[in-house]
């Protein structure tokens, strides 16, 4: 496919078939439009289309909302509405005015950067299994500018694909994406680059005990795996250690799940989705930022050799664990995961996963919940709120421990309560942090779209690639 040209440094039109005006609520007249705009067109997230007669421009206006509430996230979805909006009639070239102004807060560099990663993120197609596309491509976008944005709209570039990778393979269906390929896609992705790879298996992972990993697997006909990519440009810096859970299929295992569809369960491994293209970024840009990523692989489904509920689960750091629940699994097999990065002496560590139906009872379906130092959590909620993957500091319950009683292993790891399950889950998994400052990151609520919203169509949203990578460069 080609890919789309954008550019900028020239103000005037050229053969562009459609101008899209942003617009601010209460400043038509400083959109640039030609015509009167009825107040509700500037709203938020409205795009109002003004088609030409044959052979004239035409003209897609897209709400803003109100000047002083501007932030560039509200940019990335006015650009991805607008984006999809002139990919419906099929149009092939637009150019994006930029008469509304930037804000006091924003430069114009950083308005072309926002509204080129918010077009290319919200016009993603995931088409790999389709007869046809669903639309057609775009091939250009210009912004009518004077000034040259190039090197940044590269920049963006790298971001977008980064984020179109961790999309591409959360979206996989589970039979494709199975285990094996995505230890294998992950592989691919980052050999011959200066990333240090290994992948463990069977008896190298019953030599590390990492039981975890092997308990949840044995249902499957799919050796589980532990990936290991090690990115050390800076030499003696200690290294971030990230964690993603990368349950390419949870079926629940013997404690199965029983709804209608389950095809979400293939979206299991966001967080190890998450880890692969944050880490992609940086190895793009060449960060200079040492990260040690880590993926357990698994499929959690029913079998002759599955785990069954009252299993116990001995760990190498002396924890043994009652299963109680075999459908509570990322945190078995992100135990393992976690231990293992003690071998780095990580300066931090971060363990992302969508591991509980919990948090987005607590928060809803646009922000990821995250317990652990309050250094870190402030760091991250501010990383977020810049990017767009955002977030929020949630507690840490040390009463609500007792809460994970085994009567006869040192825990077990699930509770018979249908209230604070994401709590408990981190606290569980904080047994497992070996002291090192750290953070778990509960994303079960943001690994996808449900309905095309902002820069967001239907499926993988994502999200923490941006979260990510951002946090690691600015920390």
């Amino acid at each position: 496919m080609t890919e789309l040209a954008i550019t900028s440094g020239r103000s005037s039109l050229a053969g562009e078939e459609a101008i899209v005006y942003p617009s601010f609520e209460g400043a038509a007249e400083a959109s640039g439009l030609p015509f009167e705009l009825v107040p509700y067109m500037a709203k938020r997230g409205e795009a109002t289309w003004f088609f030409g007669r044959r052979g004239e421009r035409h003209y897609l206006v897209i709400g803003l909302g109100r000047r002083e509430e501007l932030t560039l996230e509200r940019v990335r979805e006015a650009a991805g509405i607008a984006g999809r909006a002139l990919r419906k009639p099929g149009f092939r070239s637009a150019a994006v005015s930029l008469a509304f102004g930037s804000s006091e807060a924003f430069g114009e560099d950083e308005i072309v950067s926002a509204w080129t990663e918010g077009w290319l993120l919200g016009t993603y197609e995931f088409n790999e299994y389709r007869s046809s596309r669903t639309s057609s491509p775009m091939e250009s976008l210009h912004f009518l500018t004077s000034e040259e944005y190039g090197s940044e709209i590269e920049r963006v570039r790298d971001r977008v694909e980064a984020v179109k990778l961790a999309r591409d393979l959360v979206n996989e269906p589970g039979d494709r994406l199975n285990p094996d390929v995505f230890a294998e896609r992950i592989v691919e992705r980052f050999i011959g680059t200066s990333v240090k790879i290994k992948v463990y298996k069977g008896l190298e992972l019953a030599e590390r005990g990492m039981n975890g990993l092997l308990t949840v697997g044995r249902g499957s006909r799919y050796s589980p795996a532990l990936v290991e990519l090690v990115y050390d440009p800076v030499p003696g810096e200690a290294p971030i250690a990230l964690v993603g859970k990368g349950v390419t299929f949870d079926m629940g295992g013997m404690n199965v799940k029983t709804a209608n569809d389950i095809s979400d369960a293939r979206m299991d491994m966001g967080g190890a989705a998450a880890v692969v293209g944050a880490l992609d970024l940086l190895v793009r840009t060449k960060a200079r930022r040492n990260v040690v990523a880590l993926i357990p692989i698994a499929d959690n489904v029913p079998g002759p050799g599955a785990c069954l509920p009252s299993e116990v689960v001995a760990y190498p750091n002396g924890l043994t664990v009652q299963v109680k629940n075999t459908d509570a699994e990322g945190r078995l097999i992100m135990a393992d995961a976690m231990l293992h990065a003690a071998k780095f002496d990580p300066a931090e560590l971060i363990d992302v996963a969508t591991l509980t139906g919990n948090v987005g009872q607590a928060l809803g379906l646009g922000i990821a919940g995250m317990w652990g130092d309050a250094g870190m959590t402030a760091r991250l909620h501010k990383a977020g709120e810049a990017c767009g993957d955002r977030i929020w500091a949630m507690p840490l319950m040390d009463d609500y421990e007792e809460q994970l009683r085994s009567d006869y292993a040192d825990l077990s790891n699930w509770a018979p309560t249908p209230y604070g399950g994401a709590i408990l889950a981190a606290l569980f998994l904080r047994r497992f942090s070996g002291g090192v400052p750290w953070v778990h990151i509960d994303m079960a609520n943001t690994s996808q779209a449900k309905s095309e919203r902002s820069y967001y169509p239907v499926g993988a949203s994502g999200y923490g690639v941006r979260l990510l990578a951002d946090y690691i460069l600015g920390n």
